[in-house]
């Protein structure tokens, strides 16, 4: 019984074919919550696939109705060792985007499972349900090693997320001090630094969308016979959304700009981004000057135009068109004022003249911005724990670049918060060709067992403030 046994129990469920096995059924149920006439199939994922998984690994599950009338369901299961131990929360979603199944390359399809070399295709294999897969297959690991894993797990995982989490706040507030109180969350979705550097993330950034809308009149005018007269809205538009950031993105909103701490400067220092082979170049002469790359997406905010419309782009005609509206998001990290986001951007526009932009605050997600220092013992122990595993340091973020509903985890629960993601940026996640690099996933199997066995190793009192001998797992 030991810790690299563990490890190789989890590596070996990967090398027999068995997580592939069990990857396959899961992402054969079409779990997509963004398509109404898939909605059976968000409440058949929890009850034919994840409460048989968790029942022998002496789980007890709950299913849940969403507090939020019709919206998807949300399951809770724990297993309680002993109520003294450390209890962690383990969150993922099995909830996925759009299928898209035209789109997909030929020879794939969003619900099917095909391995090609090292890719794993499918919708949901990155994100999220390979990623909470490799969470289960290490804890049943640990379980069949150890026979007990030494804490107590919740394991929660909801079928919403890519609605934008309905519903989960409203369950965590009502299951705070009960069902779901623990003393740590671990988490996994979310693409690591780069292919072969494994990641921690201690939470996320901000997601604000705002709407901006120039509405002079009704329908078109003759550009013939009224330009020069009319003030057109598109140009009104674009002149508003150029005063935002100057012409290389950087912000330009007193307020949108954010305090930057030593220490968060200091754990991104040498931090490379790299989406892999098929990531984008980065425009390095883009965003805020003087921050490294890493620096402006996890440890700064950055203004995106998602989408500008004015008149009829796909018909163009003679006419001045009579409105023009942008969709745009603010990404936005602690230290930002969440609720005076759209009133500073309405003082901005204002006093460079813009008083007839309308703004709005846009549909989608709202998730507020976390971060725990990084210098917390938790993150100290985790990072030790995974640099045990694999010999080499993983690479610290403050939070992640993309949102998250991790504020819920801090803000309704009040838990400190590790993230250890299996995917990398290349994954094409929310697009067709979807997929999973098989090396990560087995050796995301192997980190999280080798953690796991560190915690069941504490053996403490549960304690939300973690003793100095929390610092580093035993050797």
């Amino acid at each position: 019984m030991s810790r690299a046994s563990a490890i190789a129990r989890a590596h070996a469920y990967f090398d027999d074919g068995t997580f592939l096995s069990d990857l396959r059924r899961r992402v054969a149920i079409p779990s997509s919550s963004q398509e109404p006439e898939r909605a059976k199939a968000l409440r058949i994922y929890l009850d034919d696939e994840i409460v048989p998984t968790l029942t022998p690994l002496g789980f007890k599950s709950r299913i849940f109705d969403n507090p939020i009338g019709a919206a998807p369901p949300l399951l809770v299961a724990e297993r309680i060792e002993d109520p003294r131990f450390v209890t962690v929360l383990i969150y993922g979603h099995g909830d996925t985007v759009r299928g898209l199944d035209d789109l997909w390359r030929k020879g794939l399809s969003p619900w099917s499972i095909v391995v090609e070399g090292e890719r794993i295709y499918g919708r949901g294999t990155a994100d999220n349900k390979g990623q909470h897969s490799v969470n289960i297959g290490a804890l049943a690991a640990v379980l069949r090693e150890r026979g007990r894993l030494g804490f107590n797990v919740k394991l929660l995982i909801e079928m919403s997320e890519e609605q934008g989490s309905v519903g989960l706040r409203e369950l965590c507030a009502q299951h705070k001090d009960g069902l779901l109180k623990s003393d740590l969350l671990i988490a996994s979705d979310g693409p690591r630094i780069a292919p072969d550097r494994p990641t921690l993330f201690l939470g996320a950034r901000g997601g604000h969308p705002i709407d901006m809308l120039v509405d002079f009149r009704e329908g078109g005018h003759h550009s013939g016979n009224w330009g020069g007269l009319l003030a057109n809205p598109g140009i009104v538009l674009a002149q508003a959304i150029a005063c935002i950031t100057d012409a290389r993105g950087a912000i330009k909103v007193p307020e949108w700009r954010p305090p930057l701490p030593q220490s968060v400067r200091r754990v991104l220092q040498g931090v490379e981004v790299d989406g892999g082979d098929d990531g984008p170049a980065i425009d390095h002469d883009w965003g805020e000057p003087g921050l490294t790359s890493a620096e402006r997406v996890f440890a700064w905010n950055s203004f995106e135009v998602l989408a500008f419309t004015t008149g009829t782009p796909e018909r163009p005609v003679n006419a001045i068109p009579g409105q023009a509206r942008a969709h745009c998001q603010l990404r936005y990290v602690v230290g930002t004022n969440v609720d005076d986001i759209i009133p500073a951007l309405r003082r901005h526009l204002d006093r460079n003249g813009f008083h007839k932009v309308e703004l709005r605050s846009g549909k989608g997600g709202f998730f507020r911005a976390t971060r725990i220092d990084p210098t917390d013992p938790w993150v100290t122990w985790a990072a030790a724990s995974l640099e045990r595993t694999t010999g080499h340091a993983p690479t610290i973020l403050p939070n992640l670049g993309g949102s998250l509903p991790n504020d819920i985890f801090v803000d309704v629960l009040g838990l400190k918060t590790i993230w250890i993601p299996h995917s990398y940026a290349g994954c094409s996640q929310h697009a067709p060709d979807e997929h999973l690099l098989a090396p990560i996933a087995r050796e995301g199997l192997g980190l999280m067992a080798g953690l796991f066995w560190d915690l069941g190793d504490l053996d403490v009192p549960t304690a939300r403030s973690m003793p100095a001998n929390f610092a580093r797992p035993p050797s």
